[in-house]
């Protein structure tokens, strides 16, 4: 128990689990979508789907890592007792590995343009050139230096790594959005911004296309089904309440998607009203990398001197919240080859992000062949199908007594209340099902 780690206090958990959840998807894919299928009538059917779908989920992530103290690999070994599970849970560590592969890749490219704001704070414009001169040396080089920054949390293990960097960089990220949204929200054109985030088109609530990408968004934001948070939840104490913690986790994750809408939105029509064109040929909001490197950069231009100190604090921001998800990603297959093959932690944490960078590499130098294909085959394919597999291991193959058994441990009452009345059926039948149609929506 000691050995292995353990998280020192409740917060420290929620923030770190929420951190890994909260990643570069909620800041820049989030908002759009939202605006784009029908404002506020998105926010309340992806409210509703992370709590009927995602959450569910989450718990059984969270009850098999504390029930079995032990990596993906080793935790699905041993409620199925079979090498079924082993080699389910191998699969997740080569797509969280595939995953963070080119997640290094985008983490380096909010470190080149955290630096360019630097560099242009101090009037060094012949670096911003460089920095903003697309090549694969750069792309290599800031890979490489988001690698090694999440390896060095990474290496201090549960309380001295995760958990105390997650408890300084969590606050550090709201309290980042929160002053931009204040300062945002004085400019012009801000107003249509909130207006297009808040105000609900309701006629688009039942549109199947809202409702596939909201269960894809409350799905996916939460980080699961590569083990990062069955991982983490082997870190929790068995004196915690694992449905209050799961609820707590949902909570902040939702929180900091939905203040990140109040910025992003906004932020797009303050740069339409500077002259910044917004929308794709089609009409649609533009989206993705697009907007983060593209759109926010040229509305940062537009307002002065004071846009240079606008530009340092948002990709600061973006900075923290692709740690915080590298972070938790990295920690999977470190666990596994610590506790099961016995390696050491600092030896192991190298080992797998010199092979994670040499994946990077392979992408970066093959990028027209493998970045987009990658994303396709880790989040539409595996990550969900990983997600189906997690469900049937909970509703299916695990006794109901050894989860009832892990529950109570936190609980003595657990079996008179709600969570125990509903999950066990709801994990073993809605869930599967809900996550299957989703995967032929995503891939038809």
């Amino acid at each position: 128990m000691a050995i292995r780690g353990e998280f020192s206090s409740r917060i420290g958990f929620v923030l770190a689990a929420a951190g890994s959840a909260v990643g570069l998807g909620n800041i820049w894919g989030f908002p759009t979508k939202v605006a784009s299928n029908g404002g506020a009538a998105f926010v309340l059917v992806y409210l509703l789907l992370a709590f009927v779908l995602a959450y569910p989920v989450l718990m059984a992530e969270l009850i098999i890592g504390r029930a079995t103290r032990s990596n993906m690999v080793d935790a699905l070994g041993k409620i199925s007792n079979s090498w079924i599970g082993r080699a389910t849970g191998i699969w997740g560590g080569i797509t969280v590995a595939l995953i963070l592969s080119f997640y290094a890749i985008v983490g380096g490219w909010m470190l080149v343009y955290f630096a360019d704001s630097a560099v242009n704070i101090v009037g060094m414009g012949s670096a911003s050139d460089w920095l903003l001169t697309g090549s694969g040396l750069r792309d290599t080089l800031f890979c490489a230096l988001f690698l090694i920054l999440t390896s060095l949390i990474v290496l201090g293990g549960v309380k001295s790594g995760i958990e105390k960097w997650s408890v300084r960089l969590m606050p550090t990220l709201v309290i980042i959005i929160l002053a931009l949204i204040i300062y945002v929200s004085f400019q012009p054109g801000a107003v249509e911004g909130w207006s297009a985030y808040l105000v609900p088109d309701f006629s688009q609530i039942m549109n199947p296309d809202l409702l596939i990408s909201a269960m894809g968004q409350a799905f996916f934001s939460m980080s699961l089904g590569v083990g990062t948070m069955l991982v983490y939840g082997s870190y929790v104490s068995k004196h915690e309440n694992l449905p209050t913690l799961g609820a707590s986790v949902a909570l902040v994750d939702i929180g900091v998607a939905v203040i990140a809408g109040m910025l992003i939105i906004p932020a797009m029509y303050v740069a339409l009203n500077n002259g910044v064109e917004i929308f794709t040929s089609d009409g649609a909001l533009i989206e993705g990398d697009t907007l983060i490197f593209t759109v926010l950069p040229a509305l940062f231009d537009t307002i002065g001197t004071v846009g240079l100190l606008v530009a340092f604090a948002f990709f600061a921001l973006m900075v923290i919240a692709a740690v915080t998800s590298s972070i938790s990603m990295l920690e999977v297959p470190v666990a596994y080859l610590v506790e099961s093959k016995g390696i050491a932690r600092k030896r192991a944490v190298w080992l797998v992000t010199a092979v994670i960078f040499a994946a990077s590499t392979t992408i970066i130098f093959n990028f027209e062949q493998l970045f987009g294909l990658v994303i396709s085959v880790t989040t539409q394919y595996s990550q969900p199908l990983l997600g189906l597999a997690l469900c049937i291991f909970a509703g299916w193959v695990w006794r109901r007594d050894a989860i009832l058994k892990e529950l109570r441990a936190g609980n003595d009452e657990i079996e008179s209340g709600l969570f125990w009345k509903i999950w066990p059926w709801y994990v073993r039948f809605v869930c599967p099902v809900i996550i299957f149609v989703m995967f032929f929506r995503s891939v038809a």
